[in-house]
């Protein structure tokens, strides 16, 4: 059931921090930005004498440039949106890292140079800051700039408005620029400002200027007139004042806001949790221990009531426990907030009704879509002007209809596909928990069960769901697969789900002789899956219009032709080739992938791309290795026949 939580935006700035955020000015000075950081490869020098070492830094710099610098504005336009607490603090740190380069180039330093990662390229799964990955940056943990937006008890407005100085900034980066080129010297390459033209020193001004004028018109950001801030309580403590709450937010900064706030304002029990937290898993128990089994282990001074987490517990979690689910800010996808929504809408909710919440302005959705078509108009201005594209293709962007529907409350638009395959395992569990709860007796007795076992049952055949016989499988790699044959050895359906839903009986059900030729159909039905996982349409590497097939080939034709260049593939990606042929891939890394190759990325970002997510151990499912040579092995199998025939 849709839910619209509204918040109130003031006409003058001064009135309402919101005001500001949702103006045409910040959209303009986020537009207008040159952000030089990200497109190195734009400044270098004409003349430029640099070394052969030097030399393979600014080839360096060419990769992904443009494209990184498109995605930034991106992802500053989403920070706005989110509230602005995490815009701010993103605006803060570019201005102290532009002063950083800003510092080294006025004192003849070498510049920091980070690496210029693709993982960037995807603005849906990056839901933290720059602070790791971009150059002249620093680890958001180590940000000396951080939560400085922040109105709190200790420092009154003026007291912290007077940070927001030139000449504040620049002692903030040389300090900073004394960490990178000491205790953080190994995260960075180093490279000579001589080998920049004069249009680097001047964008950064020109960037850094403009900043601090959005900057001192918002001043600081102060909690207590919050209106969104104040509207999440309200609905935490008025309106569901003692049931579980899942609230969902793209980013950790406001996570890590929100968490503290709540706790400022004597909400117990809630806690936040992002993609750094050191184990996601183990929040997700704390909040729903009857959902995920852990009812013994989780005291009731640890087990949670409230949950704010970024999509990082968004996918793979049972949060069913709870059936509230909290919006607080809306992603540019529809299908984020149907997966947010399907993190409590699973099989083993006892609530009637889960109620979906989404942050919208009280004065209409007006407000929130011309705010969108002010960013996509300005994001498409700015691709035609560098020469680069956009993350947003039709079906990534959330509608202006989606938006009206999510404000009117309208029944259905969160609900997904119905014939969705992502929670087939769940499905399964339950159905095997609901049989067990029911008679006991049958988990002895189902375990003892050898394999190849089988069993008839009458189906009255029609067109779309035929008499024959359904069989499961497992693969030598381990992957359970199911197959669902007709009577003249044709595969019906490559559903997992139907064929899942295909065998359902219940337990009075009476068997049926055995036909003879439901054995040469399982023998059918085991070659099926086999020949299948050999050519690629539903085995090892998936369909073949899925990530990870199309994934593996663009990789292995890179790898292939890089072999002659002077740039050959690293040892990293030939790593992760082999991890994706050997192991399925993470339902976000999946995700991410299939958006890439959508918006039609390069050989050269997808390697990086890779490469990033198996660094963070976002690719694939790895399991350990067996010493034993796995044998395919048919677990069970069902006929579906109709009597006497």
């Amino acid at each position: 059931m849709p839910r619209t939580v509204k918040f109130s935006i003031g006409v003058e700035s001064h009135d309402d921090p919101y005001a500001l955020l949702y103006s045409d000015e910040a959209v303009k000075t986020i537009s207008d930005l040159c952000l030089p950081r990200y497109g190195m490869a734009s400044y270098i020098a004409a003349k430029a004498k640099a070394t052969e070492t030097e030399k393979l830094l600014l080839r360096g710099l060419s990769r992904g440039g443009k494209r990184l610098m498109g995605f930034c504005r991106t992802n500053l336009f989403k920070r706005l949106e989110s509230g602005g607490s995490a815009f701010l603090q993103s605006i803060t740190r570019h201005i102290v890292r532009n002063y950083v380069f800003l510092h080294a180039i006025e004192h003849g330093l070498e510049l920091p140079i980070g690496t210029q990662s693709a993982e960037l390229l995807d603005t849906q799964s990056n839901d933290e800051d720059d602070g790791i990955v971009l150059p002249g940056t620093l680890d958001e943990d180590d940000a000396s700039t951080e939560g400085m937006t922040i109105v709190d008890e200790t420092h009154t407005v003026a007291e912290q408005t007077s940070v927001y100085s030139e000449g504040f900034f620049k002692k903030q980066a040389a300090e900073v620029y004394q960490q990178y080129s000491t205790q953080f010297r190994k995260r960075f390459k180093w490279i000579k400002p001589t080998l920049f033209n004069a249009s680097l020193k001047k964008d950064l001004r020109q960037d850094t200027q403009k900043l601090l004028n959005l900057l001192k018109q918002v001043q600081v950001w102060q909690a207590q007139h919050d209106q969104k801030l104040r509207a999440l309580i309200d609905l935490i403590t008025q309106r569901h004042p003692d049931e579980k709450v899942l609230i969902f937010t793209q980013f950790a900064d406001t996570v890590r806001y929100l968490a503290e706030q709540l706790k400022a304002h004597g909400i117990p029990a809630s806690e936040g949790v992002t993609g750094t937290s050191e184990n996601p898993t183990v929040y997700a128990w704390r909040f729903s221990p009857l959902s995920n089994n852990r009812r013994n282990q989780i005291t009731s001074e640890q087990e949670l009531r409230v949950l704010i987490a970024t999509d990082v517990l968004s996918e793979g979690q049972n949060l069913q426990d709870a059936a509230i689910v909290v919006n607080y800010d809306l992603p540019w996808a529809i299908i984020r907030l149907i997966q947010r929504a399907g993190r409590i809408d699973r099989i083993g909710q006892r609530s009637d009704s889960i109620y979906c919440y989404s942050f919208l302005p009280a004065e209409g959705e007006e407000k929130l879509t011309r705010l969108r078509e002010r960013e996509r108009t300005r994001l498409r201005e700015n691709a035609e002007d560098v020469g680069t594209d956009e993350p947003f293709s039709e079906d990534d962007e959330m509608d202006n209809q989606a938006i009206i529907d999510l404000y009117n409350e309208k029944a259905g638009i969160l609900d997904g596909d119905a014939d969705s395959e992502i929670d087939l395992a769940s499905q399964a569990y339950q159905i095997w928990k609901n049989a067990t709860d029911a008679d006991p007796r049958l988990k002895h007795t189902i375990e003892q069960l050898p394999n190849v076992v089988f069993s008839t049952r009458a189906h009255q055949g029609t067109a779309l769901a035929p008499e024959g016989i359904l069989v499961y499988m497992r693969t030598p790699e381990g992957n359970d697969s199911l197959a669902w044959i007709n009577r003249q050895g044709e595969s019906v359906t490559q559903s997992q789900l139907a064929i899942l839903r295909a065998a359902a009986c219940d337990a009075l059900t009476p068997t049926l002789q055995r036909p003879l030729e439901q054995h040469d159909l399982v023998r059918r039905g085991v070659e099926h899956i086999i020949e299948q996982e050999t050519h690629g349409a539903v085995g090892q590497l998936g369909s073949r219009s899925g990530a990870r097939l199309r994934t593996y080939q663009r990789l292995i034709h890179f790898v292939e032709a890089s072999k002659n260049s002077l740039f050959p593939a690293p040892p990293a990606l030939h790593k992760a080739i082999d991890e994706i042929y050997r192991y399925p891939l993470q339902e976000s890394a999946r995700d991410t992938l299939n958006r890439q190759l959508r918006a039609g990325i390069n050989d050269d970002d997808l390697a990086n791309l890779v490469i990033a997510l198996r660094d963070a151990s976002r690719l694939c499912h790895v399991r350990e290795e067996s010493d034993e040579v796995q044998e395919p092995q048919i677990i069970c199998s069902l006929g579906l026949f109709t009597p006497g025939v």
